[in-house]
């Protein structure tokens, strides 16, 4: 494969909280980032988690936004870098059903709906998922994320799951939460629930991907230490959401998890993906590589 390394192009949701990491690597108006990054410049590819799971399978992108349920598909092709995490501390996806019925649907009649509207069959919602009712227990059909709630509250799906700023929004949508797959993997494990993680292509070679890495945590730091103006940039791309929300859905998943995983952020993705691996949801990908920045 041929590219200009001095290009690379980063995949990342069209979302608050990477709209927020990331909004550093922009070029200003002056065509510049906001933080040095060397020889390097990036290309921004905004597309939902679902598709940049499927672009990973072909190691089109240098850097991407992944779902940790993906990584063992592309673990020969990427490693995880240590930064640009999401990981929900007792809170993540959510597994919602429209508000008012008769009987509030509990989690054991999830295995019995008709069908659960699912954001992917690659995303961590549904390896999380699929752990809790156990696999094949349960039907679903893929649905793109940001149609799921409408979906539901038109009655195509019973159930849905729901990823990104739904999770803070569904209330108001009238919708019931029937259960927090972040605040049931925290309950089960006593750890931290890994979402997603940014991966780097490792063609490029440790000593240009641990420079790599620590430009995009650099980027992370300076949006932290600027946070209202980030705050502004990430608006752009919050659905429905207003500066109070859109600042609370970025604290929920631009953290000091984001900065680094640590000892325990990595401890949580070898356990998710131990016990997928167990269940037979994901192939068993051995020893997870992380990227330190130099």
């Amino acid at each position: 494969m041929t590219y200009d390394t001095r290009i690379l192009r980063l995949g990342h949701s069209p979302d608050p909280d990477d709209a927020f990491m990331w909004w550093p690597l922009v070029p200003d108006a002056s065509g510049r980032a906001r933080i040095d990054t060397g020889a390097w410049r990036f290309a921004h590819i905004l597309e939902d988690i679902q598709s940049l799971n499927v672009r990973c399978d072909k190691a089109e992108l240098e850097i991407t936004a992944l779902s940790i349920h993906q990584y063992p598909y592309v673990a020969d092709r990427y490693a995880l870098t240590s930064c640009g995490a999401s990981l929900g501390e007792g809170y993540g996806p959510m597994v919602i059903a429209p508000a008012g019925r008769k009987q509030k649907l509990a989690t054991e009649d999830l295995k019995k709906v008709p069908c659960i509207a699912v954001p992917g069959t690659r995303t961590t919602a549904f390896l999380a998922l699929s752990l809790l009712l156990g696999k094949d227990a349960f039907r679903y059909e893929a649905v793109p994320f940001d149609q799921i709630i409408p979906a539901v509250l038109a009655g195509q799906y019973e159930a849905g799951l729901i990823i990104h700023e739904g999770q803070i929004t569904y209330a108001r949508e009238g919708l019931d939460l029937v259960v927090d797959l972040g605040k049931w993997w925290m309950d089960r494990t006593g750890l931290p629930l890994p979402l997603g993680g940014n991966a780097i292509r490792r063609d490029l070679g440790l000593e240009a991907m641990r420079e790599i890495c620590g430009i995009l945590k650099h980027s992370i730091e300076y949006a932290l230490a600027h946070r209202p103006e980030a705050v502004a940039y990430a608006l752009k791309f919050g659905r429905g959401l207003d500066d109070a929300l859109a600042s609370e859905f970025v604290g929920m998943y631009v953290n000091h998890w984001t900065l680094d995983y640590g000892p325990r952020g990595r401890q949580a993705v070898s356990e998710l993906l131990k016990q997928g691996a167990q269940a037979g949801v994901v192939p068993d990908c051995g020893t997870i590589d992380f990227v330190d920045p130099v």
